[in-house]
């Protein structure tokens, strides 16, 4: 009895170790992004386990069943392999689901990704209109491609535009800021940098445009992205158009009530 137990331990532990053997795939494959648009660089990387003298990794690049590209490439001696391919030509017309085809003697696996001429992606150019509390609303114009904003407000204790958005995918933000309402500035009037947080982690971004009554800035942001802060030194300035009503009728209210001080003294 104690035999067949023990044989059928040794049984189940090599099928066991067979099964688990037979998950781990030879070679491996991923791309950097799982959406690229027109112009990107696709970046492709993998591993086989076991080098095999010579043996290339043979790409081949599809979809809806059509070849895109092909590339036959040498593998490292830790069995590490890399190609790029650039998103664009005759070949990447069809927007949809490319998928690669790694190759290693039998072995084969695939990976994933989407893909969006620049005939397909989507931009949104309008202007905003921002709540800015006891100041009214101001508007911003602004260019958004790869999601959609959701809102803009203000918060005036960090002075700042907040933009809340919903990023389907990577993408830029293009936002003209008139300087009336926010603005980054020195002691002497220069301009200065603004401090841009993406989910409260600064990121760098580009000024295309400065004139008198604006800047023009532009953000990229990643997939899933959410609060963008543009953070300069005023927004909306404290003596803004109501402050400045309110401030002129308590100056002629005080002049009334000293000229009236002095006729009463006369």
């Amino acid at each position: 009895m104690g035999s067949r137990i023990f044989y059928s331990l040794i049984a189940l532990l090599i099928i066991t170790t067979g099964t688990v053997f037979a998950q781990e795939p030879l070679i491996s494959v991923q791309t950097d992004d799982n959406h690229y648009d027109e112009g990107d660089t696709v970046v492709v990387s993998g591993n086989v386990k076991t080098v095999i003298g010579e043996t290339p990794v043979i790409l081949q690049l599809f979809t809806e069943g059509n070849l895109v590209d092909i590339a036959q490439l040498t593998v490292a001696q830790d069995g590490s392999f890399t190609k790029t391919f650039l998103a664009e030509g005759a070949l990447w017309k069809k927007s949809g689901d490319y998928t690669i085809v790694a190759s290693y003697q039998e072995h084969q696996i695939e990976t994933e990704f989407s893909y969006a001429p620049k005939s397909e992606a989507i931009e949104t150019t309008e202007p905003y209109e921002v709540d800015a509390g006891s100041h009214g609303t101001f508007d911003v114009e602004y260019t958004i491609k790869g999601g959609t904003v959701k809102n803009m407000v203000v918060d005036s204790d960090i002075f700042a535009v907040i933009v809340q958005i919903d990023a389907t995918d990577e993408g830029t933000i293009t936002l003209d800021l008139p300087r009336e309402f926010i603005g980054a500035e020195k002691q002497d009037g220069k301009d200065d940098t603004f401090i841009i947080l993406i989910d409260g982690i600064e990121v760098a971004y580009q000024e295309s445009v400065v004139n008198s009554d604006s800047r023009v800035i532009t953000i990229n942001f990643e997939q899933g992205d959410s609060d963008i802060e543009i953070i300069g030194t005023y927004v909306v300035p404290e003596f803004g158009t109501i402050a400045m009503v309110v401030l002129i009728v308590g100056i002629m209210a005080t002049v009334i009530v000293t000229r009236n001080k002095l006729q009463i003294k006369i």
